[in-house]
């Protein structure tokens, strides 16, 4: 079970949420631009800028609220169905059953709630980038050289992310079996190698978000000194170029998540898709 084939059984109502995502995630990377005329105008006495910013904003509302009442129904369909699915696939045992099901839980969430916000961020990078080149010639380039720091920190952790959520999963995988047991010393001895993993992921996160949000704080101040050296008179202008940094670094700070996030569930999909062959003259799964 990957992401590839739940795709392939609803991909309709898939690309259907998509196509919201997209349209929701145009809309909003207009703020900022329509903030920045909004000021414009006000400081002249006009409030055209601020009537268009208001529709933006019911737009935005209608389109956003309107997927999520979609998601919802439908998101949930699809955990009902694959979960029979695993429910009932011979040769797992009820531990494994359990501790499965629960994986599937996050991978409809993501399919839910990060990929909507991955297409944001990335839509929001792209549209930034683009905007910001338009603006500032140095500032876009600061924004390539900081995108490529990121991309290096999180490739040289891949193979340890990859390594802790194996760990993980194989601990979750033994937890019914675990507590039938009904052994202190045994439940003890889980509990700590689960959480062992546990922590040994967070403090790993821990330190990428350290570094990145070092080298984003860093590049948002001379992004700064960079608008103000560019020599623009138009306040509307400069707080719009600072705004569409700012969110530009939210979204470089949000990507690497959904990175680590896909690397758990690409792992998870590995099981979820795992053919079962009971052996009968050995009573086992091979």
């Amino acid at each position: 079970m990957t992401f590839q084939s739940i795709f392939k059984r609803f991909r309709f109502r898939i690309s259907f949420t998509f196509l919201l995502v997209l349209l929701e995630a145009g809309l909003a990377i207009l703020f900022p631009l329509f903030i920045g005329y909004a000021i414009d105008d006000a400081l002249k006495g006009a409030y055209n800028g601020a009537f268009l910013l208001g529709g933006l904003g019911v737009a935005s509302l209608i389109v956003g609220s309107s997927r999520r009442l979609f998601d919802s129904r439908f998101y949930a369909r699809i955990y009902r169905e694959l979960g029979f699915d695993i429910s009932t696939r011979e040769g797992l045992t009820p531990s494994k059953q359990t501790a499965r099901l629960s994986m599937l839980g996050e991978m409809v969430e993501f399919f839910e709630n990060s990929i909507p916000q991955i297409v944001n961020s990335i839509i929001g990078l792209v549209g930034t980038l683009i905007i910001v080149a338009s603006l500032n010639s140095k500032i876009f380039a600061g924004c390539l050289v900081i995108l490529l720091f990121v991309f290096l920190v999180y490739a040289l952790t891949k193979n340890k992310t990859i390594r802790f959520n194996t760990e993980y999963n194989n601990a979750v995988e033994r937890q019914v079996d675990i507590l039938s047991k009904n052994d202190a010393p045994s439940l003890k001895n889980y509990l700590r190698n689960l959480m062992k993993w546990n922590v040994k992921l967070s403090d790993l996160e821990t330190i990428n978000f350290s570094i990145v949000w070092m080298l984003m704080m860093g590049f948002l101040v001379i992004s700064i000194i960079w608008a103000v050296d560019g020599g623009t008179v138009n306040y509307g202008a400069v707080f719009a170029l600072i705004m569409y940094v700012f969110q530009y670094i939210e979204s470089v700070i949000t990507l690497p998540f959904f990175y680590q996030q896909w690397l758990r569930l690409k792992e998870i999909s590995k099981r979820l898709s795992e053919v079962v062959i009971f052996d009968l003259s050995q009573k086992k799964v091979v």
